[in-house]
């Protein structure tokens, strides 16, 4: 295959707009004759109504003595604990750490993930070669690997970093081979015929159409990357949210592992908000060729 230069253009149009065709059964077209869900507009803080509506029935119990303090302390118990730490100026740094560990090992984690899923979902002979050993070590709990990586690697930075980049893999590289799998072959014909390199290919169809792929499997591999965090913080640390979470173990304080665990949730429910609104950013195409079938 032989690359193209700017004549190509028009080529590529009509390539993008029939990947953008090809997707023609949506999750709205899907729940648009569901029952009762007709016109619904969730509000700006529907999502809140669970988390707060449980944070009440908590410090209830709590007051009540329905169930004792030392097994699930109220949440005004956890904003203290939490209000104690930043006051101390030990709660940043446990972030800072945690943050800095999570995006270094989730970034690594799918750029290999990106690189090897492109080339599997390609290649025969690499899905043939490497598919299997994925699966494989795709079963291995993460605390398997901690003794190995010690071994290897030390206590430093680095088997921490490693640990949850293996995480992130797994997520996006699954994903991102089921969506160039899940490609009608007539739009690899029409790229073809068109005059499209391989790495056109690529660029103007294999990318555009398993980006919603793609991002289903970032935002789980970044949900896997705060779980592997906790793990990877058992690795001689003195910073991070995982070492709250067991210091808070160790000295049998059930506020502290609690607030830790509150940190952990907070931040990845942060962290996929961002990731959510790249992906409603990078998907605009698809919204505008949803709103144009519309009118037509």
């Amino acid at each position: 295959m032989s690359e193209t230069g700017s004549g190509s253009l028009p080529a590529q149009a009509s390539v993008g707009t029939e990947i953008v065709r090809a997707k023609s059964v949506t999750a709205k077209s899907l729940r648009k004759g569901w029952p009762h869900d007709d016109g619904y507009r969730p509000g700006r803080f529907t999502g809140a109504i669970l988390p707060l509506a449980f944070l009440l029935l908590t410090e209830a119990c709590a007051r009540l003595d329905i169930i004792p303090a030392r097994l699930l302390p109220p949440p005004s118990e956890l904003a203290q604990t939490l209000w104690s730490l930043a006051v101390r100026g030990e709660l940043l740094p446990h972030i800072r750490a945690s943050l800095a560990r999570v995006l270094a090992g989730f970034a690594i984690g799918s750029l290999l993930a990106i690189a090897l899923g492109l080339l599997v979902g390609i290649s025969r002979r690499a899905e043939a070669l490497l598919e299997p050993s994925f699966q494989a070590l795709r079963a291995i709990p993460s605390l398997a690997w901690i003794p190995l990586l010690l071994l290897w690697l030390g206590i430093d930075e680095t088997p921490k970093i490693v640990l949850i980049a293996i995480g992130a893999f797994f997520p996006v590289y699954l994903n991102l081979v089921a969506g160039i799998r899940d490609i009608d072959d007539k739009l690899i014909e029409v790229g073809t015929s068109s005059g499209l390199g391989a790495s056109q290919l690529i660029r103007h169809i294999l990318l555009p159409a398993a980006l919603p792929y793609l991002f289903a499997g970032l935002r789980g591999g970044l949900s896997l990357a705060w779980m592997f965090l906790v793990a990877a913080e058992l690795i001689a640390t003195t910073r991070g949210v995982g070492y709250l979470l067991s210091d808070g173990r160790e000295s049998s304080r059930p506020d502290l592992v609690l607030a830790a665990i509150l940190i952990l949730a907070l931040l990845g429910k942060l962290s996929d908000g961002l990731l959510r609104r790249l992906e409603q950013h990078c998907l605009r195409w698809r919204d505008a060729h949803r709103a144009s079938s519309a009118k037509s």
